[in-house]
């Protein structure tokens, strides 16, 4: 047990999660005291991003919004084209109190999140299959690049032969736009472990499942919330093309229907619900890689 403990031990320490810069570069433990480390003031790099600013990342949809209500106020945007930004919320007001926007916009969630469960337990699956064995990358990478190669658009026809027009193929359409960012982005990382990892596991006799739970998954995690992060801008992406065939409900499909009615505005309220779900649920995803990969030392920080 000791021998199990000081090997687990000897792979954290080098998978590791040092605590400054000197650490990483030497492997060795930082030894400062907690008290010293708080007590120093945070320096930021001179060739850095710059200090973070609190609530910086609204600073662009803000500088947006300006420029839309001031190009409609001022006439520089025709409204035939597009809805001022006060009608637009005029119009969802009415959405939202006839219980419209609430039933499309619980319709379309719900498509969305069955969609990306089941597009990310396959691309992390494929992508751990992928890159911890050498048979499975050949026999999974070819048919992940030929569907990436193939739009996503001229699979729905095909869905549609298969599986109906009903909720299956709707789901199955975004898992499989869902999956391909998650598969490549775990392969990839789980490549790029450094090998000293490896030959420092064999040395210590660790097995493979230690091996697995210990470096691999650790090391496969920035790659995967990276790719979480793009799947979970596919799933809205896919939703809009699946909604809008034959479909009864949802948002794709109140857009369609206001399409057929000439409701710009409509249409507006429909696209900034898609752009609010985009970028909050990319805020989450952010938000969980600082919290999981909190041990990185980056730019970013």
């Amino acid at each position: 047990m000791a021998e199990n403990a000081s090997t687990l031990g000897a792979l954290r320490r080098l998978s590791g999660r040092p605590d400054t810069p000197r650490a990483l570069a030497t492997g060795a433990a930082d030894t400062t005291p907690a008290a010293a480390r708080v007590s120093k003031p945070r320096r930021h790099p001179r060739l850095g991003p710059g200090r973070p600013i609190p609530y910086g990342a609204a600073l662009g949809p803000i500088v947006l919004l300006l420029i839309w209500t001031v190009g409609s106020w001022t006439g520089f945007i025709d409204s035939r084209t597009l809805s001022p930004p006060w009608v637009v919320v005029s119009t969802a007001a009415d959405l939202i109190g006839s219980g419209r926007l609430w039933t499309n916009f619980e319709t379309s969630l719900w498509r969305a999140l069955q969609g990306l469960f089941w597009g990310v337990v396959v691309g992390a699956a494929l992508g751990v299959l992928s890159g911890l064995s050498r048979i499975g990358e050949y026999l999974l990478d070819g048919p992940v690049q030929i569907k990436r190669s193939i739009p996503s658009l001229a699979l729905v026809p095909l869905l549609m032969l298969w599986l109906g027009i009903g909720e299956g193929m709707k789901i199955t359409a975004i898992a499989l736009i869902v999956f391909v960012p998650i598969y490549i982005q775990t392969h990839d990382c789980l490549r790029a472990i450094d090998s000293r990892y490896l030959e420092l596991s064999e040395t210590l006799g660790v097995g493979r499942w230690e091996f697995i739970r210990n470096v691999v998954l650790p090391g496969a995690l920035p790659g995967f919330l990276l790719g979480l992060r793009f799947a979970v801008t596919y799933s809205w992406l896919a939703l809009v093309v699946v909604e809008q065939v034959n479909s009864t409900s949802g948002i794709g499909y109140m857009i369609e229907l206001a399409r057929t009615y000439g409701q710009t505005e409509v249409i507006i309220v429909g696209l900034a619900l898609y752009a609010l779900l985009g970028l909050s649920s990319d805020a989450l995803v952010r938000l969980l890689q600082r919290k999981v990969l909190k041990w990185r030392k980056t730019l970013a920080d």
